[in-house]
């Protein structure tokens, strides 16, 4: 009784062990599809901790849309962490689209970062990117705002490596900008909008990006402001300030100026009070010493009275003319 209970339990086990290295489902699956995959090829998945239906699964739907691929490779592409069911899809649209495009370079775009089943859709149905209002200025100042939409194919061939969509963004809003400068008026820009698709697309400016420009359309041109009278304006204001200061500098230097004539003028009078200061003691001293007279200091003393005097009445004279000439 314990025996049989024992070889159960063995027989429980060995089964357990083999439905978990040999998935029997998807095998007996891919043998009903036509794709002939070998029981050992499964455990060797298993081994190598791969999910065989990660693999089985898109090798299913590849022969089934009549794409032979090497089981091999696939398991290569998913072990360096591609997504093989992405693949599988993409190259079977490319197929349906007359698309060339092969396994291993679906391989390198995907590994790339890039979204390979994105980019065959987008060969087919092409993508329209709407740039952001770009502003731009004519020869006559006046600011010009664009806005544009781009119609893009994905480039199939320089998806890796190839530049995205904010390049184009770019390079777009560079081609207007150097339309709308080059405009001897903004309203040649706007009565022919046609000129700025013309420039771009001649530009060639999808060059090294990975998409390829079918179409540029204006979708809507705004005019903005005066530039070139707002910077006339600041310049005048500008050249205000500049006077305004260089006025105001000479007043300093006057203000300075005069300071210092006052200031000598002072020291003139001072040296002339200390001058003054001096004659009564020379006075002093030459009639000590006998070198001046009492008779000529007298005579100096009338005469200086008499000077002022007639000073004096020449001042009165003046005042009395003014008073006239003023009645």
């Amino acid at each position: 009784m314990v025996e049989g209970i024992v070889v159960i339990v063995v027989i429980l086990i060995v089964l357990l062990v083999f439905f978990h290295f040999i998935p029997v489902g998807l095998w007996i699956s891919a043998m009903a599809s036509g794709v002939h995959v070998s029981v050992f090829t499964l455990v060797g998945m298993r081994i190598r901790r791969v999910a065989p239906h990660k693999i089985v699964t898109p090798l299913i739907k590849a022969e089934k849309a009549g794409l032979h691929l090497d089981i091999g490779r696939m398991e290569a592409h998913y072990l360096a962490g591609g997504n093989l069911d992405r693949v599988v899809t993409a190259l079977i649209t490319a197929r349906g689209a007359n698309i060339s495009l092969d396994f291993p370079e679906a391989c390198a775009i995907d590994l790339a970062g890039r979204d390979v089943l994105q980019a065959v859709q987008m060969s087919v149905n092409p993508k329209v990117i709407e740039t952001p209002i770009v502003a731009a200025i004519a020869k006559d100042g006046i600011e010009l705002r664009a806005k544009a939409r781009v119609t893009v194919r994905a480039n199939i061939e320089r998806l890796v490596g190839g530049a995205g969509e904010e390049t184009v963004v770019a390079r777009v809003g560079e081609g207007i900008v150097t339309t709308v400068g080059s405009a001897e008026t903004h309203k040649a820009v706007l009565e022919n909008p046609d000129l700025i698709s013309r420039t771009v697309l001649n530009k060639g400016l999808d060059a090294g990006t990975a998409f390829e420009i079918l179409s540029i359309d204006i979708a809507d041109v705004d005019v903005g402001r005066n530039v070139g009278a707002q910077l006339q304006m600041d310049q005048a204001e500008a050249d205000r300030r500049i006077a305004q200061a260089k006025a105001e500098e000479r007043r300093a230097m006057a203000v300075a100026r005069e300071q210092e004539m006052k200031a000598e003028a002072q020291e003139q009078r001072a040296k002339v009070i200390e001058a003054e200061a001096e004659v009564p003691r020379a006075m002093a001293a030459a009639l000590r010493e006998g070198k001046l007279g009492v008779l000529d200091y007298y005579e100096m003393k009338n005469t200086i009275a008499d000077t002022e005097m007639r000073e004096s009445i020449a001042g009165m004279g003046s005042e009395s003319v003014q008073k006239t000439t003023k009645k």
